[in-house]
């Protein structure tokens, strides 16, 4: 048998290298669901031991959390969304590679944080609700991203959230009716620049 070798890092890095606030991290370790191993010293400090054999393979096994809210001023639950989607990969025994959170409208269909995370091979990405991926299409979304080797996990795949929801209503609505008026506008504009030029044929 092998020795097995660990790189230490400290939780305050660990948390910075997986987007997590600190206060995050070590809520987690204090309940015991860090998705990694991790211990403190008698002084106090926690240092987080990823294998090294575990990384060497890492390539083939990776998992990302995928958090989203739709804005700013609900950053707290981001946070929180994803440290469930942590404790959740640490009962289940995955290492997570990385954490991506994002703001941004479930409708918005060109998410750099999302396209990014897609660029990145994952064999495993982890959401809490299937609206956090995405509010329409979702079934897209499970049935090819398979077909690339990515597993999506939805932790809660029944429950919406209504808040969101009927935000992106609202912006459904108003993008049609912006669409809608700008088509009037332009027809109008149509008219009026035949007409200039019917009264100028006849002078």
């Amino acid at each position: 048998m092998g020795i097995i070798s660990y790189i230490n890092m400290k939780l305050s890095e660990w948390a910075r290298k997986h987007d997590l606030s600190y206060p995050t991290a070590y809520s987690l370790f204090k309940r015991n669901q860090l998705p990694v191993k991790s211990i403190q010293l008698e002084t106090g400090t926690i240092l987080i031991l990823e294998d090294e054999n575990v990384l060497a393979t890492a390539e083939s096994l990776k998992t990302y959390v995928y958090a989203r809210v739709s804005s700013a001023n609900k950053k707290d639950d981001l946070e929180r969304q994803a440290e469930r989607c942590l404790s959740f990969c640490a009962a289940n025994g995955w290492q997570v590679e990385k954490v991506i959170k994002e703001v941004a409208s479930g409708m918005n269909d060109n998410r750099k944080k999302l396209l990014s995370l897609l660029d990145k091979n994952p064999k495993r990405i982890v959401v809490e609700h299937k609206d956090r991926l995405t509010r329409f299409g979702f079934n897209y979304f499970d049935t090819l991203l398979p077909l690339l080797g990515y597993q999506i996990v939805v932790i809660n795949r029944d429950q919406i959230e209504e808040n969101d929801l009927i935000k992106d209503m609202i912006s459904i609505i108003t993008s049609y009716c912006c669409r809608f008026y700008g088509l009037r506008k332009g027809k109008n504009k149509v008219l009026k620049i035949k007409e200039i030029l019917k009264n100028e044929e006849k002078e």
